[in-house]
């Protein structure tokens, strides 16, 4: 049979609650009895001080031990509780009635007197008593319970006459005693079984309450797995669960995102798709119905559109293979800066021509030593170049500096206006975003260029950030780590 959680969770706690009242249970009993024996044996060595003084008393009558070798009983009515406590109902937990007057079976000793198998140590109290002469041999009570015993000398005009010892009970066996034990064993049963049904009833509110966070998740997760992003639970508590809960709700947010941020992006590739191809289509279309005729201009201008629609296409494709991280990077040893130069030639003439400033501060007397791929890395710096010639207006500038910090190569690349907004600097680097007013798509490209160097900087063990400018345009900062 399966069972749920909450039974699980039930049961659990009622088999602890259990096993502990339990243990205490056994505890409590053997202290208890421990205790009421100790508590017997104190009452008993009372008594045994007044049957000392009545033995002292009767030994000073007779001058010897007569008074017991002629009378066997008067051991034992030495040993009864005083008339007047007897008379009240007093008698003492453990003092037992005396033996009738015409007792057959006398104590065994050097008189005769003997015990038989009444002396074990629960025994009553007369049973227990031992009593010897000057010598220590016995004369009430069995010889092999004295060895141990700690013995209460008996004394005459100032000398020792004999010793009166007292064996500590075991077990419990007065018929009183064990009716009153038998309650008091009772009363913890019941306690005990009062505090296993309390945790009962306790336990059974607090696995439901239990559970019902759980389920509420459970309920939560299937939503989020159907699609729901927008499911959200309770994370108030400070527990284990409640952790639980923030973590399901920082998930829906993530998965939330990233939904958002997937049809985003269907909807840019398609908008950006439709662009070049609508225009493809157009001009074919034109060409069909006569309206344009087939001239190299009209060649030209649709082999420029297949030609961005091939970029676009490429840098899709390399785009999606860094994110799978199947991205070729062949890594060898290389300097930064030796790298930065080269991808910074073919762009000279480019600036030139839109009349941007281009300012280069490259320390060429100190190699940056990087272990990275050659290819990659100019990629990177070949896109931020790309990006600062189609966005900055003309007569602008473009400083391009390296440095060395700690164990890392920073490269600066700072344009003039126009600039990006605050907000927008941390969304430069999402694919085919593009700020308003700044990028369009008179200039070309599809938004991928800055993405695409974020995957190349992270596929190295960098860092890329975008700040607003001292020029008022653009600080693009890319920190790559120093080989050794």
């Amino acid at each position: 049979m399966k069972l749920r959680i909450q039974t699980r969770m039930f049961l659990a706690m009622l088999a602890a609650a259990a096993a502990v009242v339990l243990c205490m249970f056994l505890v409590m009993r053997w202290s208890f009895d421990r205790g009421f024996l100790r508590y017997v044996h104190a009452l008993d060595l009372e008594r045994l001080e007044t049957v000392a003084a009545r033995i002292e008393e009767a030994y000073a009558e007779e001058g010897s031990w007569r008074f017991l070798t002629d009378d066997p009983q008067g051991m034992y009515r030495m040993m009864r509780p005083p008339l007047t406590e007897r008379h009240r109902g007093r008698q003492i937990p453990g003092q037992e009635e005396d033996p009738p007057e015409g007792m057959s079976s006398p104590p065994r000793g050097r008189m005769g007197m003997g015990m038989g198998r009444g002396m074990e140590p629960g025994g009553p109290f007369h049973r227990r008593i031992v009593l010897l002469d000057e010598g220590k041999r016995p004369l009430f009570g069995p010889p092999e319970r004295v060895s141990g015993l700690s013995l209460k000398p008996i004394l005459h005009k100032g000398e020792t006459i004999g010793y009166l010892g007292l064996v500590p009970p075991r077990i419990v066996s007065d018929a009183r005693q064990m009716r009153f034990v038998r309650e008091q064993r009772q009363t913890f049963a019941l306690i005990a079984l009062a505090v296993v049904l309390a945790a009962a009833l306790l336990s059974l509110p607090l696995a439901r309450q239990m559970v019902r966070r759980i389920r509420g998740l459970a309920s939560a997760t299937h939503l989020l797995a159907s699609g729901r992003f927008d499911t959200r639970v309770s994370g108030d508590s400070s527990d284990e669960l409640g952790q639980l809960a923030r973590d399901f709700n920082t998930l829906a947010v993530t998965l939330e995102k990233n939904e958002a941020a997937r049809r985003q992006w269907v909807a840019d590739i398609s908008h950006e798709l439709r662009t070049p191809l609508s225009v493809l289509r157009g001009e074919i279309e034109a060409l069909q119905d006569g309206v344009r005729e087939a001239t190299p201009e009209t060649v030209s201008a649709l082999h420029g559109e297949v030609m961005k629609l091939g970029r676009l296409v490429d840098d899709l494709y390399e785009l999606s293979l860094s994110d799978l991280g199947a991205l070729a990077y062949r890594r060898t040893d290389a300097d930064l800066a030796r790298l930065l130069l080269q991808a910074i030639d073919p762009y000279r003439n480019e600036f030139a021509g839109r009349k941007i400033a281009l300012e280069v501060d490259v320390p060429a007397d100190r190699p940056f030593p990087v272990f990275a791929d050659p290819d990659r890395i100019q990629q990177l710096f070949s896109n931020l170049l790309e990006n600062s010639l189609k966005y900055t207006e003309r007569g602008g500038r473009l400083r391009v500096r390296a440095e060395r910090r700690d164990r890392a190569a920073v490269v600066h690349f700072e344009d003039s206006g126009p600039g990006v907004p605050e907000s927008e600097l941390g969304k430069l680097f999402d694919r085919l975003y593009r700020v308003e007013g700044s990028r369009n798509r008179a200039t070309g490209g599809a938004g991928l260029g800055l993405a695409i160097c974020r995957n190349i900087v992270e596929a190295h063990g960098g860092s890329i950030a975008a700040f607003r400018s001292p020029m008022g345009g653009l600080w693009v900062k890319a920190e790559l780590p120093l080989n050794g």
